[in-house]
C-alpha cells in the first residue's frame, strides 16, 4: 500500500478507506510538506518511526526538521482493537490514544499530529483543509462521502479527514493476525521448544508476571489477543537521559503521564501510561513510552530487577550501571510489578523468542536485523 495518486486527473477515491490511506501517507498535510502520519508510523517498519535522530530512534524529528518529542512513536498496530477512553468503576482508566489517553478514539488520535507544532506543524484546521482543497480529487471525494458543500465547513472537513484515516486504520493491513504464534494457533506453523517455553512462562501467572497487563482475553489461544489489557500502569521507568539532551525539554521536567490528559486531576496517576500492545514488540523498538531502552531483552531485566535480589540483576546491561531511579515515584504498580518469581537466563530467553513470534510475518525479515 502506499498513497493514491492525487492531483489533476487523478481519480476520486470511493470509500473512507481508500480515500484514508491516501491521506495517511499525504506528506503535503504537514507545514513544510515534509511529514505523513506514515513517517512516524512507517508502515515497512512496525508502524512505528525508524529515522534515526540526535536522540537514537527514542524519539521522533518533527516537520520543521529541528523539533524532537519527549516520547516514542507508539505503534499503530492493532491500534482499532483500543477501546475509548474511559474510567472504570474501581477508578482506573482504559483504552484511548496516546501514550496518555488524551485521544479518546483513533479519529481523536488522527487529528492530533496536523496540528501539533512538533510534529506536523500546521498552524490550525483551516490550513489543513486549505491543503486538502489543493486536490480535486480529495475535494471530489470528501463531496461524495460526506455530503456536498463539507469542504465549505472546516470543522467538518478536518473531521471527515480523521474518520478517512480512522477506517483505514481500521483495516486488515494495521492487523493481520498472520505472526507465527498466530500461525501456530491455527495448525500452519510450529513453535521451537524455546518458544513454547517462552509462551508457557508468559501466560501462567506462577512464573512471570507478563499477563497481568499483557493479555487482554482469558484464554492463550484466543485468535485475537492484543497482548494489552489497554490500562494504565506506573513502572518505574527512568528518564531517558539522551533524549533530554537534546529534545529542549527544560532539566528536572517531569513526564506526568496519565496525569496530563486534561481528564484526569487525581494525582495517584502521575506517571502511568497505557500498556502497549506486544505485537511487533521485537521489531518496534527502542523501548518504553520514552524509548529509553534498546534492546527486548533489556526490558525483561528490567521489569526482573523487582523480583530478584540477585546483585547481578539491579544492572542495566546497556550502561553497566545500577537502574536509574523511576521518572515518577509513588504511584508504581507494585503489585503487578513483584507477582512471579526471580528469572533465570534462560526464561528471559525463552520470552525473548517468545515475543519475537508475535511479529506479523511481512517484518519477519527485520527480525534477523
Amino acid at each position: 500500500m502506499g498513497a493514491g495518486a492525487t492531483g489533476v486527473g487523478a481519480q476520486p477515491y470511493d470509500s473512507l478507506e481508500a480515500l484514508g490511506e491516501a491521506l495517511f501517507f499525504d506528506t503535503d498535510l504537514s507545514a513544510n510538506r515534509t511529514q505523513a502520519c506514515a513517517t512516524c508510523h512507517n508502515p515497512d517498519y512496525g508502524f512505528v518511526d525508524p529515522r534515526p535522530t540526535a536522540a537514537g530512534k527514542a524519539v521522533s524529528l518533527g516537520d520543521d526538521g529541528a523539533s524532537l518529542g519527549d516520547r516514542s512513536a507508539p505503534t499503530a498496530s492493532y491500534a482499532a482493537f483500543v477501546p475509548p477512553f474511559h474510567q472504570q468503576a474501581d477508578g482506573t482508566y482504559v483504552g484511548g490514544m496516546f501514550w496518555d489517553g488524551r485521544a479518546a478514539t483513533l479519529e481523536d488520535q488522527a487529528g492530533g499530529p496536523p496540528l501539533n507544532p512538533i510534529e506536523m506543524g500546521m498552524p490550525d484546521k483551516a490550513s489543513v483543509v486549505a491543503r486538502l482543497m489543493e486536490k480535486p480529487d480529495y475535494v471530489e471525494s470528501f463531496e461524495a462521502l460526506f455530503g456536498a458543500g463539507v469542504m465549505g465547513d472546516v470543522d467538518v472537513a478536518y473531521r471527515g479527514m480523521t474518520r478517512a484515516i480512522a477506517a483505514f486504520e481500521r483495516t486488515e493491513f494495521f492487523a493481520p493476525f498472520d505472526s507465527k504464534y498466530d500461525r501456530s494457533l491455527r495448525g500452519e506453523a510450529v513453535l521451537t521448544q524455546e518458544e513454547e517455553l517462552g509462551k508457557l512462562l508468559f501466560f501462567s501467572q506462577q512464573f512471570t508476571n507478563c499477563n497481568l497487563c499483557h493479555q487482554l482475553r482469558k484464554s492463550a489461544v484466543d485468535p485475537r489477543e492484543t497482548f494489552t489489557n489497554n490500562e494504565y500502569h506506573n513502572i518505574g521507568t527512568p528518564v531517558n537521559v539522551g533524549a533530554r539532551a537534546v529534545n529542549g525539554v527544560p532539566e528536572g521536567a517531569v513526564d506526568e503521564g496519565l496525569l496530563a490528559h486534561p481528564g484526569v486531576d487525581d494525582p495517584a496517576h502521575k506517571g502511568k501510561v497505557k500498556v502497549p500492545t506486544l505485537r511487533n514488540v521485537a521489531v518496534t523498538g527502542p523501548y518504553m513510552h520514552n524509548g529509553v531502552f534498546e534492546d527486548l531483552r533489556t526490558v525483561i531485566l528490567f521489569y526482573n530487577k523487582y523480583n530478584s535480589k540477585a546483585e547481578a540483576r539491579q544492572i542495566n546491561p546497556e550502561t553497566g550501571q545500577p537502574w536509574r531511579a523511576p521518572e515518577v515515584d509513588g504511584t508504581l504498580s507494585m503489585e503487578e510489578l513483584e507477582t512471579g518469581p526471580a528469572l533465570e537466563d534462560k526464561r528471559v530467553d525463552a520470552l525473548v523468542a517468545f515475543l519475537k513470534t508475535l511479529t506479523d510475518a511481512r517484518y519477519e525479515d527485520l527480525l534477523e536485523e
